[in-house]
């Protein structure tokens, strides 16, 4: 079990439709939320672009200085692109990996010597990323959509061996199609017609559960039981 009442907290991706809902009930178990999005009506958020290289370590850094420390990051920000391999542009590709799997890498980097020193001061640091369904099975339409959170999962089986041993917990969370806004604001395309989604509050205490349970996996049939 880990304990979330007065543990710190970042959240990237914080004004998202599934990353707000997180960032909302670990509040309400206790967290010390750090918010951080692109734009936000929240004036104690973190803004950054994660475009720029430098904001992954602005944003861990801020958080830390703001409470002088950090128990947990959230990374629940990404991009969506749709259509056929053929007439997706470098640009867009470029950009799905640039935010789907630099940007996640570069906060892991940057957050992995503050939730270090968490854990030797008795705490239970965690990660959690949100590689999705297509990690799991790429789909037509989403190829480079579905490489990008396939290369951020790889990412997360091997990082969660390496951070084993200073005592840092990964949770990749891969729930299905979920009711957000993610699919309505694409970098490119359109999103075909999907079939109703998961409740995205549901997913989110999904998540929250797995955090407190300390589960290391949140593989798609996790969110269907």
């Amino acid at each position: 079990m880990s304990e979330l009442s007065g543990a710190v907290v970042l959240v990237v991706g914080a004004t998202g439709g599934l990353g707000s809902r997180i960032a909302d009930q670990l509040t309400a178990a206790g967290a010390t939320v750090v918010s951080s999005g692109r734009i936000s009506a929240d004036p104690d958020a973190l803004l950054a672009d994660l475009r720029d290289r430098a904001a992954a370590a602005s944003i861990v850094e801020a958080a830390v200085k703001r409470h002088g420390r950090l128990d947990g990051l959230v990374i629940a920000t990404g991009v969506v692109a749709f259509g056929p391999i053929a007439e997706l542009k470098d640009d867009t590709i470029r950009e799905l990996f640039d935010l789907n799997v630099m940007a996640p890498i570069q906060l892991v980097r940057s957050a992995v010597p503050y939730l270090a020193a968490s854990a030797v001061a008795g705490r239970e640091p965690f990660i959690v990323t949100l590689s999705g369904v297509v990690a799991e099975a790429p789909t037509a339409g989403l190829a480079a959509y579905s490489a990008s959170k396939s290369a951020l999962n790889s990412f997360t089986q091997a990082a969660t061996r390496e951070l084993r041993k200073p005592g840092i917990r990964f949770v990749d969370a891969r729930p299905g199609h979920t009711e957000t806004n993610l699919s309505k604001h694409p970098i490119a395309g359109t999103a075909p017609l999907f079939p109703a989604g998961l409740d995205p509050d549901a997913v989110a205490a999904r998540i929250v559960r797995a955090i407190v349970d300390g589960e290391r996996d949140l593989p798609s049939t996790a969110f269907t039981e």
